[in-house]
């Protein structure tokens, strides 16, 4: 039978799975804590821009425990608390300093929270969300070393591989500021992960699809893909008030279909961690309701590879 085929990464699901990979490298289930830090973003604060990309409220992914008033102590333990009372078979904890661009300071102040995080006795590593504008070869370096005896993994916002898009959504940097850091971040050593929206103006499905090929160019450990979420108060809600006909809103079955061709054309060495997002019904600005959690959307995934009998980098060009 098909489903008891063992694919290149050693499992019988039909995507590479970061959940799967996680729990064998820590012995059981993980738990990420997120940390508001109270970074900024160059997209923020004048250095490149103002207001930040057109898409984007941190609000809409950041849970209510997290304030940069409070320690990074503070947070990681209302954090173990509140996922306690969800998920009570979490053996080790990840710090996941998530709100905004989490290396934009002197390396200094980088240290020390990174640190403060590492030194709470149930965390054991740390998930870095980042710009790919935004990081240093010193800071690199530096995170290379604590990688020597915890777990670390940067996450960078790449959002698209389209310099069109990019400059539509004010992302505030290029593409290939993307393939530069990840480069970097992977010759030390270090597990790189990256960001995707599918569904932002101006790029067809086929383009979407098909950039799978230049993702999988890329020396990654990890991807998350979410579909276009139109928060309220942003400039991308607005956009789409003024003029609905550039946007392509999938329904969910479009939206997976669309998923689905992009895994059949990425490399099996990258393992899946996310296939969509879920901010807050009172955010949200958007005409579609797929009343839908993510992790339900993932069971549907899993099932539509089975019945198209399809699994990751079945088209693969890679190598």
């Amino acid at each position: 039978m098909s489903g008891e085929k063992t694919y290149e990464w050693g499992t019988t699901r039909r995507y590479n799975s970061y959940a799967d990979w996680f729990t064998v490298l820590f012995g059981g289930r993980v738990q990420k804590l997120s940390i508001n830090a109270g970074f900024t973003c160059p997209n923020r604060d004048g250095t490149i821009g103002y207001g930040g990309c057109t898409y984007c409220n941190n609000e809409a992914f950041i849970p209510g425990y997290c304030t940069p008033e409070k320690s990074i102590t503070d947070q990681i333990e209302q954090g173990i608390t509140f996922h306690r009372r969800r998920y009570r078979r979490a053996v080790s904890y990840i710090a996941y300093f998530q709100a905004y661009t989490n290396t934009y300071a002197s390396i200094e102040k980088l240290t020390a929270l990174y640190d403060e995080a590492l030194n709470h006795p149930s965390v054991t590593g740390l998930v870095i969300g980042t710009r790919p504008d935004c990081v240093t070869g010193e800071l690199l370096d530096s995170l290379a070393e604590m990688a020597r005896e915890y777990f670390i993994m940067i996450e960078y916002g790449i959002e698209s591989v389209s310099d069109d898009t990019l400059r539509r959504i004010s992302r505030g940097h290029d593409f290939a500021s993307a393939v530069k850091a990840v480069e970097e971040t992977a010759a030390r050593g270090l597990n790189a992960g990256a960001h995707l929206i599918f569904g932002l103006p101006g790029e067809s499905r086929t383009a979407i699809a098909e950039s799978a090929e230049i993702i999988s160019s890329l020396p990654l450990t990890s991807l998350k893909i979410r579909q276009l979420q139109l928060i309220r108060g942003t400039a991308m809600a607005r956009e789409y008030s003024q003029n609905p006909a550039a946007f392509d809103l999938y329904s969910l079955e479009e939206y997976l279909d669309l998923v689905i061709s992009f895994t059949e054309r990425l490399s099996p060495g990258i393992m899946i961690d996310r296939i969509s997002g879920e901010a807050p019904p009172r955010l949200l600005d958007d005409p579609r309701n797929w009343q839908m959690r993510s992790s339900e959307i993932f069971r549907l995934f899993e099932r539509r590879l089975e019945e198209r009998n399809t699994w990751q980098g079945r088209i693969c060009k890679k190598g």
